[in-house]
């Protein structure tokens, strides 16, 4: 039969019987060549390799069963995000980055709040995102729509004139309103958040840029903090102009409730006689839900609910979260989480290097994080607090 075939052919033949008989003696006398090289394995390798560059990162890996941290103990803490079915595909994003970054080590559980019933659409989907608990709320409805009591020919010229300034977010949305109002008001006394001590706040449409290689909530608790913070900038003026003259008619009635060594000269740049506008972004914070359940933040903001300036102006939970932060608590009990990138647009904070940007796998940039920006109030806080505040801040 060779004697019919070409020489080439011969030749070809010969290296292929070659390569077999090299083959079978590699594979009986190797196991490690065997293991290798055998058709199972190189089907699972393969499966592998896509669902590690499909499905997890490398920036996202934190470590393995062996690793210490695995066992730390947790906090009595809770991850909250007020949101609407419609917003199910931001919720799930952010959920999703929230628990690749760090959850999924911890464990934390999940809250859900709405106005109105969360549909199983948007059920499904937020429990497939999480291996944690997740709990679904609704919000009394009293807490969340505009007060009887309030004058509604005042509040829709309070929003006319808002809204013909061109440059406010929501100046006329009543929903917005009433988000505001109940961040800064109900949100704690759900009946869900009831039994925890700490919560973390979470929005749709957000993105956590780096690995959190730490729990905040411990550190939180081991240094005796109380509110804690990644973005700081000033407010527009223009949607709370009573705010700050509410708030020292709440101060003279109430000096026992001032903290000795508060951090007044974050918010004013004048010894309290005015508000320099400076306050901590709320939509992400991670804070002490027994502040908010305090005498003094309870009393604070019925005084401000009586005002009317939810909805007469358009008084955010941000300014008054800060406001009360700033004056209820000593300055030492506030936290900017300097090693958490966080993003949601327009606005972000990336790490710089010496706060963890390369060992946190940041996927940020830190030329573009807003503390570079003039309307940032980081350098008045580092100011303010000075040397407080270290280890994972600054």
């Amino acid at each position: 039969m060779l004697r019919s075939l070409s020489v080439r052919t011969r030749i070809v033949f010969a290296v292929i019987v070659l390569i077999i008989f090299i083959h079978a003696s590699l594979s009986y006398t190797s196991t490690t060549y065997n293991s290798m090289t055998s058709i199972p394995n190189l089907v699972q390798s393969i499966r592998e390799k896509d669902w590690h560059v499909d499905k997890v990162p490398d920036q996202y890996y934190l470590g393995d069963v062996t690793d210490p941290w695995l066992k730390e103990p947790r906090a009595n803490a809770t991850l909250v995000m007020l949101a609407r079915n419609k917003d199910v595909k931001g919720a799930v994003e952010s959920i999703r980055h929230l628990e690749d970054r760090f959850n999924h080590r911890r464990g934390y559980p999940w809250i859900f709040l709405n106005d109105e019933p969360f549909d199983e659409n948007f059920k499904t989907r937020v429990k497939l995102m999480t291996k944690s608990e997740v709990k679904f709320g609704v919000i009394p409805k009293e807490q969340w729509r505009q007060p009887s009591w309030i004058n509604e020919t005042r509040a829709e010229e309070g929003r006319k004139k808002l809204k013909a300034y061109g440059f406010v977010p929501y100046a006329d949305s009543v929903p917005y309103r009433n988000m505001c109002r109940y961040n800064s008001g109900y949100f704690f006394r759900h009946e869900l958040l009831r039994p925890y001590k700490w919560y973390w706040r979470v929005e749709p449409n957000i993105d956590y840029t780096c690995d959190i290689q730490f729990d905040p909530f411990n550190y939180m608790q081991e240094h005796k903090k109380t509110y804690g913070f990644t973005i700081s900038m000033v407010e527009y003026i223009e949607t709370i102009p009573t705010l700050w003259d509410t708030t020292k008619e709440f101060i003279r009635l109430h000096p026992e409730y001032i903290a000795k060594d508060n951090a007044m000269k974050f918010i004013s740049d004048d010894g309290g006689d005015s508000f320099n506008k400076c306050h901590f972004w709320s939509n992400f914070e991670i804070a002490d839900l027994d502040f908010w359940r305090s005498p003094a933040y309870m009393a604070f903001f019925e005084y401000l609910e009586s005002k009317g300036g939810f909805y007469y102006e358009r008084w955010g939970d941000a300014p008054v979260h800060s406001l009360a932060a700033a004056l209820f608590l000593p300055r030492d009990q506030l936290h900017f989480f300097a090693p958490i990138g966080y993003e949601h647009n327009p606005h972000n904070h990336c790490p710089t290097k010496s706060s963890g940007f390369e060992e946190n796998h940041c996927q940020c940039g830190p030329e573009h994080s807003f503390d570079e920006r003039p309307e940032s109030c980081l350098g008045k806080f580092m100011e303010t607090v000075g040397a407080l505040d270290m280890g994972k801040g600054w």
